[in-house]
C-alpha cells in the first residue's frame, strides 16, 4: 500500500500540471494586440523617460501620452464591442462607465494628493505617471477580453 502511495502522488502531479495548458482559453489565432499596443506606446514613453526635461516639457509629454492612451481606450473599446450580442454590450458599456467613475475619482485622489505642498515639483511626473498608468491598465485587460473573439 504504501509503495501505491508513492507513485500516486507523483502521478496525480503530473497530470495536474499537464491539465495546466487546457486553462489557457485565449484564441491563438488573434492577433497580439497587447504587444502591438505596447509598441505604439514604446515612442511616447521613451520621450517621457528622457532624462533632463524640465517640468513644462514633462507634463507636456504626460499631456500626448495620456491622449494616445484615451484614443487606444477607445479602440480597444471597440474591439470588443463589435464582437459581442446585444446584452454582452449593454454590460461592456456598463462596466465602462462605472470604469470611468473609478477613473475620475482616482484622478481626483492624484491631483488632490500630489500638490506641491506635499511633494515639491516632483508632482508633475508623479501625476502624470498615476494617471496614465490607470488608463494603461483598461487598455491591456480590454485587450486581453479581446483574445478570446
Amino acid at each position: 500500500m504504501n509503495k501505491l502511495k508513492l507513485y500516486l502522488i507523483p502521478c496525480i502531479l503530473i497530470c495536474s500540471l499537464m491539465a495546466l495548458p487546457v486553462f489557457a482559453l485565449d484564441n491563438p489565432d488573434a492577433p497580439d494586440y497587447i504587444s502591438e499596443f505596447k509598441a505604439r506606446a514604446t515612442p511616447y514613453e521613451k520621450k517621457i523617460d528622457s532624462s533632463g526635461l524640465t517640468n513644462p516639457e514633462l507634463i507636456a509629454a504626460y499631456h500626448k501620452y495620456q491622449i494616445f492612451l484615451d484614443n487606444e481606450l477607445n479602440k480597444a473599446y471597440k474591439l470588443i464591442y463589435k464582437e459581442l450580442g446585444k446584452s454582452q454590450q449593454q454590460e461592456l458599456k456598463n462596466s465602462q462607465l462605472m470604469w470611468i467613475k473609478y477613473r475620475d475619482a482616482e484622478f481626483n485622489f492624484i491631483q488632490k494628493n500630489w500638490t506641491r505642498d506635499n511633494f515639491g515639483s516632483s508632482i508633475y511626473g508623479s501625476r502624470g505617471a498615476y494617471k496614465s498608468e490607470i488608463i494603461r491598465n483598461r487598455i491591456i485587460q480590454l485587450l486581453y477580453y479581446a483574445l478570446n473573439y
